[in-house]
C-alpha cells in the first residue's frame, strides 16, 4: 500500500498549485472567509487501509454533499416511491441553484436531488414530531455514516447561509405553491436544508462516507451493511450524472468516478470495489467546484485506473 499512499502524496503535490485560478463561494459571508490555498485529501480503501496528505485535518462544511445524506435519509424513512414523486431522476444542464425549471407547464418538480430545489424537495420528507427533532436526527444519521460522533452543525456558517438564502426561499415558496411540498413550515424545511448543509467533516471523515459508498453500504472494516444496496445503487447512479452541478457530464467522461461536490470545497468520490476519496479545497471553478480537488481527483483516476467507463 506504500505505492497507494505515494500517489495520493504525488496527486496531492500536482495539484496544489491549481488552486490560485479559482474563488471561494464569496456569495456566502462565513465561506468568504475561507483561506482559498488550503487542499487536502483522504483515502480509505476498501481493505481499511487510510492514508492522508496536505490539509486533510482541515474542518470544512458538508454544503451540496449533504444531499446524499438527506436523500438517503429520506429514503429510509419514506421509501423511493414516494420521495420519487416530490422530484425527478434527470440531470438539468442547469446551475445547482436554478430556479427556471420549477414553473414549467409540464413538469413542476425538480429534476434530481442533487440541485437545491430537488434537495428542498427531499428535505420536506423528512420525518420528525418538530424541526428539532428532524435536526437531531439527521445529525444522528449523518454520523452513523461518516463513522464518527466529532461531526456537527457549524453555527456560524448556518447563521451566515440563513440571513443570505434569499434564492432558497424562492425555490421552497414557489414549490409550495405549485404542490411539490405539502407542509406549510416552508422556514422549517429551510431551516432543515441549511443545516444539513452546515455540518462540518474533515477529509478523513468524509473519506469513510465515500467508503460507504464505494462498499455498496457496507462498511469498511465491520462488515455492518449501513445502507441497502439498492439504494446506493441509486445514489450512486445519480452521482454519475448529477453530482457535480452542470459539469457532470464532461467530468464523467474524464474522472469517470461516482462524485459529489459542494461549494464549501469538498468532494466526495466513491471508487466502487476500490476505495473512497475526499479531497478538500475551496478555491472553485466556475461551476463551483473545487479546482485542487478535482486535479487531485483526475490524477488519481488516471494512474490508479479509476475510470469505471
Amino acid at each position: 500500500m506504500a505505492a497507494l499512499e505515494q500517489e495520493l502524496k504525488e496527486a496531492y503535490t500536482h495539484s496544489l498549485e491549481y488552486t490560485r485560478y479559482g474563488e471561494v463561494a464569496s456569495y456566502i459571508p462565513e465561506l468568504a472567509r475561507k483561506d482559498s490555498s488550503k487542499l487536502g485529501a483522504a483515502i480509505c480503501t476498501l481493505d481499511g487501509e487510510r492514508f492522508a496528505a496536505g490539509d486533510c485535518d482541515e474542518r470544512f462544511t458538508l454544503q451540496s454533499i449533504s444531499k446524499l445524506v438527506t436523500l438517503i435519509l429520506a429514503i429510509e424513512q419514506n421509501g423511493q416511491e414516494y420521495v420519487f414523486t416530490k422530484v425527478g431522476y434527470e440531470p438539468t444542464g442547469d446551475s445547482f441553484n436554478s430556479l427556471v425549471r420549477l414553473d414549467s407547464l409540464t413538469k413542476n418538480k425538480p429534476y434530481n436531488p442533487l440541485i437545491n430545489a430537488g434537495a428542498i424537495a427531499v428535505t420536506s420528507c423528512i420525518r420528525g414530531i418538530d424541526l428539532k427533532s428532524r435536526k437531531q436526527t439527521a445529525l444522528a444519521f449523518a454520523k452513523k455514516l461518516f463513522g464518527s460522533e466529532e461531526i456537527r452543525f457549524n453555527e456560524n456558517v448556518y447563521a451566515s447561509e440563513m440571513a443570505t438564502t434569499w434564492k432558497n426561499r424562492a425555490i421552497v415558496n414557489l414549490m409550495k405553491s405549485n404542490g411539490v411540498i405539502e407542509s406549510n413550515d416552508l422556514e422549517d424545511i429551510l431551516d432543515l436544508y441549511v443545516s444539513m448543509c452546515s455540518i462540518e467533516v474533515t477529509c478523513r471523515e468524509l473519506a469513510e462516507f465515500a467508503a460507504l459508498l464505494a462498499n455498496n453500504g457496507r462498511r469498511v472494516g465491520s462488515g455492518e451493511q449501513l445502507i441497502p444496496v439498492k439504494i446506493i445503487k441509486l445514489v450512486r447512479s445519480l452521482m454519475v450524472t448529477c453530482g457535480m452541478y452542470d459539469y457532470s457530464g464532461e467530468y464523467a467522461s474524464q474522472v469517470g468516478i461516482p462524485s459529489k461536490s459542494g461549494v464549501g470545497g469538498g468532494i466526495l468520490a466513491a471508487a466502487i470495489g476500490k476505495m473512497g476519496i475526499a479531497v478538500y479545497g475551496p478555491s472553485l471553478d466556475r461551476t463551483g467546484n473545487s479546482i485542487g480537488g478535482l486535479r487531485i481527483l483526475s490524477y488519481l483516476s488516471e494512474h490508479l485506473d479509476l475510470n469505471m467507463f
